[in-house]
């Protein structure tokens, strides 16, 4: 069964960190470039960073660029985004997806 499934969300206050990972299977894995998308209640999605197969280049939304980094272990199937640095308007659901494939999603709620 192809899935992507992410985990990690929760409620921080302005300024914390979280990690947020991605569980993929039933497709090879390390053949595809794996992107972090979020959506916030009065956005359309928006895609946020991305890793290409071999881990070693990655892209980020201006925004965001300095504060995550996405990682990828290929012996594992994971694809992680780390967050510090997080501001309200970093409040969304996070997906993680090849393009083609989604998971179903992680709050990621920042409010003092």
């Amino acid at each position: 069964q192809v899935q992507l499934v992410e985990s990690g969300g929760g409620l921080v206050q302005p300024g914390a960190s979280l990690r947020l990972s991605c569980e993929a299977s039933g497709f090879t894995f390390s053949n595809y470039a794996m992107s972090w998308y979020r959506q916030g209640l009065k956005n359309e999605r928006e895609w946020v960073a991305r890793v290409w197969p071999s881990g070693d280049t990655s892209d980020y939304l201006a925004s965001v660029k300095g504060r995550f980094t996405i990682s990828r272990d290929n012996d594992k199937n994971m694809v992680y985004l780390q967050m510090d640095v997080l501001k309200p308007e970093d409040t969304a659901v996070y997906y993680c997806s090849t393009g083609v494939i989604w998971g179903q999603g992680t709050q990621v709620t920042v409010s003092s």
